[in-house]
């Protein structure tokens, strides 16, 4: 029997680690959704001579593409209820199983 993702495992995953976010998309009315939500997202590259390494670390939020009438993009706004914290979505990275990881950057941040 296959698994269903959104249902039996992004449902509980949210009801556990998501936390409330007040989602305000470009085109449609804002929403009250639940991600999970990392501060300190950490992505390093090697380049191809293998000498130079970057780190780079942004905020990301993992949601449920099922919270959302039409899928997150970018320039969407967003703001993290616990924190206080306004972002703006600057990529979305789809993964297979219903699920997104959208890349944010800081509002206000220069």
């Amino acid at each position: 029997m296959p698994i269903n993702w959104g249902t039996d495992v992004l449902g509980p995953l949210m009801g556990v680690f998501g936390e409330p976010v007040q989602y305000r998309p470009r085109v449609g009315a804002p929403l009250t959704i639940y991600g999970v939500f990392d501060d300190a997202y950490q992505k390093e590259m090697l380049f191809s001579d293998a000498s130079v390494e970057l780190t780079t670390v942004q905020a990301v939020l993992g949601v449920q593409l099922s919270q959302f009438s039409m899928p997150p993009a970018q320039n969407d706004q967003l703001t993290v209820v616990r924190t206080g914290g306004a972002y703006v979505v600057k990529d979305v990275r789809v993964d297979s199983h219903g699920g997104a990881k959208l890349i944010l950057s800081k509002m206000g941040a220069s």
